[in-house]
């Protein structure tokens, strides 16, 4: 039996997470995104409120939640600023692939810390050259006795400059694609390595994103994560189970770009009554709620998925193509019931669009996701329905019981005589196109 409610310890959790996004993301979003920083101040306050890293284990003295606790906070966190929410859930992005790996020591020292002190881990694959394709890494990962050196650069990298740790994704060999690609956990104060200044974002000012740099960077034996050959894997590991998550930001983004939509058209009069009388702006309403509605269900499903230890892959590339494209209609059309309020920066509206665009493109943008589907549907996908030139057909008045029936495989005529014709006589093709099929 299916239940979509929330536990009660859920709808606790999403209770102090939302007074949290309240009290303390909204009242510093719209300064953050003026300044263009990162309010550290909130994500520690974040960690104490144990509403970070709570997908770390209990054994290593985190929360040991699953990823539908983690959809859930990022909800409520992302409905107060979505830049905020992006450098929050980042650790758990850069804990992910410790998670997922089977160095029991690196977690040991990286989940233990991470949990016990603020203490923040940014995720490196994306390059200049390179953002979704991962098989296309450039960052070079040489190996030394039992140790590697790294020589490279990263870019697109949430939190890189305020980052302790780094999961850093490189490989032996540019030329054999997935095949050289390896992972690894690099502690910001090692030598070689730097980074950059902050990136220049049209939304998502209020998450730090810069470049990070390796020169020669000794990444001793206890800190590889995964050898050459196995790093491309745990990549698209982290990435199946964390996109459930960029759906939840989409979710929260678009739940508060509705409701101050509705918030502004109950308020606002036009010809003498309020917006929301007029039946173009109760249907704007009705397809915004029932976006966001649809994308969470879409969103929990994944993330439940993951939690139950079933491949997600397919849900949260679902999940993420629709709450993010959703999203933007929904911030799009809340613009415009604003009008030319919402374009203006006095109001949320052209924040939450400004957002909100990044989501169809990290972590894989719209068309990967688009591609991941289609793969599985053409080659894992199991039909239901037979093929079109096995489909039963019903006989003819008069027709006997085994009397052979015969569809055209082109056009799908179907020929009741017992003998093959010479040719179809809707599409002409010649006669042995034709099949046997049943004849109920």
């Amino acid at each position: 039996m299916l239940n979509f409610e929330l536990s009660d310890t859920q709808k606790e959790l999403q209770e102090k997470a939302r007074e949290f996004s309240l009290n303390h993301v909204l009242p510093e979003a719209w300064t953050a995104d003026e300044n263009d920083t990162l309010p550290v101040h909130v994500l520690k306050k974040a960690f104490h409120e144990q509403l970070m890293n709570s997908d770390i284990p209990a054994e290593y003295g985190g929360k040991g939640y699953g990823l539908v606790e983690g959809a859930i906070i990022t909800e409520e966190i992302a409905a107060g600023c979505p830049g905020i929410a992006t450098s929050l859930f980042d650790n758990s992005l850069g804990l992910e692939p410790i998670l997922l790996s089977d160095n029991t020591k690196a977690k040991q020292k990286y989940l233990t810390q991470v949990a016990n002190d603020f203490k923040l881990i940014c995720f490196a694959t994306s390059e200049a050259t390179m953002g979704s394709d991962v098989s296309s890494i450039r960052c070079r990962a040489k190996k030394d006795g039992d140790d590697y050196i790294l020589n490279g650069t990263k870019f697109w990298i949430t939190n890189a400059g305020f980052a302790d740790f780094i999961t850093v994704f490189a490989t032996v060999d540019p030329e054999t694609s997935h095949k050289g690609i390896c992972a690894f956990v690099v502690e910001k104060q090692w030598d070689g390595v730097s980074t950059g200044q902050p990136i220049p974002k049209l939304g998502q000012r209020s998450s730090n994103t810069a470049a990070i740099a390796f020169k020669d960077v000794r990444v001793p034996k206890e800190n590889v994560l995964a050898e050459p050959g196995k790093g491309f894997l745990l990549a698209m590991k982290t990435f199946s189970r964390t996109r459930p998550i960029i759906g939840a930001f989409a979710v929260g983004a678009a739940r508060s770009a509705m409701e101050y939509a509705i918030s502004y058209a109950k308020k606002r009069k036009a010809f003498g009554s309020p917006l929301s009388g007029f039946q173009a702006l109760q249907f704007k309403i009705a397809e915004m709620f029932q976006k966001v509605e649809t994308s969470r269900l879409l969103v929990l499903k994944a993330a439940w998925e993951a939690d139950q230890q079933k491949d997600p892959t397919i849900s949260a590339s679902i999940a993420k193509i629709y709450a993010t494209e959703s999203a933007w209609q929904v911030a799009d059309e809340a613009l415009q019931i604003f009008g030319g309020y919402g374009y203006t920066r006095m109001f949320p509206i052209e924040k939450l669009l400004r957002d909100i665009r990044l989501y169809r493109i990290y972590e894989g943008t719209s068309e990967v996701q688009r591609m991941i589907i289609a793969g599985h549907v053409l080659a894992n996908y199991t039909p239901v329905m037979p093929p079109l030139d096995e489909l039963p057909v019903t006989r003819q008045s008069g027709q006997e019981n085994g009397e052979i029936v015969w569809r055209c495989s082109m056009c799908g005529h179907v020929h009741y005589k017992g003998t093959v014709p010479d040719q179809c006589p809707i599409c002409l093709f010649p006669g042995k196109i034709f099949k046997q099929v049943k004849a109920n």
